[in-house]
């Protein structure tokens, strides 16, 4: 695990599922059980007041959509849990009217979701976090204090603490497919390209891995299979490639420039 704190989560002790990242091989590993993984680490803490019994949630626990929509302002003064729908919220997290939650999900304490938020299942979020207007997230990790606050999309990935994805910026799952894979309904597994030669992830929908404390401007887009160190700011507009990008760079286009003209 030394290798992953190196690079990409050297706050990981501070996760309170930092666990789910032992004895694992690559570091995208964890989202391809994440559904079981969730479902253990709920197991391991069922305290909380019943989410069921909470006023202002309106819970749907048919099989199609196992979730609960926010249908009044909230702020939780003691942890809500559904072993039903496998979903546990943390104490002083805010609900904002018109989000979604789906399970299996485990959010921690003191976060912000807020109102049009639309959480798919298969998620653990930390502490402190902001997820934030129309922003959509499914099969993903959040550590601590991960903003994704305006706009955003969040497939199949994993984001270590401090993460900030500016407006519109969106992590992508799924690569470009061919007539025939749409067709026979089929996605090939993507791959990430390293100098050694590709590394297959035997992941047809992966995202991205984004490192501690990375910034991510407004409207950029991370590729299918990107791998992002720590420290790493990203410009606004950028397209990032699949691959990996060291920690402590800034990734902008080359010819970034800002040309000013009179008149």
């Amino acid at each position: 695990m030394s290798f992953f704190t190196d690079i990409y989560f050297p706050q990981l002790n501070h996760f309170s599922h930092s666990d789910i990242f032992q004895n694992i091989e690559q570091v995208w590993d964890p989202l391809k059980n994440l559904e079981d993984l969730v479902h253990t680490a709920l197991s391991k803490d069922e305290t909380g007041d019943s989410l069921e019994d909470l006023p202002g949630l309106r819970v749907d626990s048919s099989p199609s959509v196992q979730g609960i929509v926010v249908e009044r302002w909230i702020k939780l003064k003691n942890p809500i849990v559904s072993k039903t729908l496998g979903i546990r919220i943390g104490r002083g997290t805010t609900l904002e009217p018109t989000a979604i939650i789906k399970g299996p999900a485990i959010i921690g304490e003191n976060n912000d979701i807020r109102q049009g938020s639309y959480m798919r299942g298969n998620i653990i979020v930390g502490d402190r976090c902001v997820i934030g207007h129309c922003t959509e997230i499914k099969n993903s990790i959040l550590m601590n204090h991960v903003e994704a606050g305006h706009f955003n999309y969040v497939g199949d990935s994993i984001l270590g603490s401090y993460v900030n994805m500016g407006a519109g910026s969106r992590l992508a799952n799924v690569q470009f497919r061919s007539l025939q894979e749409k067709m026979e309904d089929f996605i090939n597994d993507i791959e990430i390209p390293m100098e050694s030669g590709p590394i297959p992830t035997r992941l047809f929908k992966f995202g991205a891995i984004v490192g501690d404390n990375v910034e991510i401007g407004c409207n950029a887009v991370v590729c299918p299979g990107a791998l992002i160190g720590k420290n790493n700011w990203i410009f606004p507009n950028c397209t990032v490639p699949k691959g990996f990008h060291p920690p402590d760079h800034f990734l902008s286009p080359a010819d970034h420039k800002l040309r000013s003209q009179p008149k």
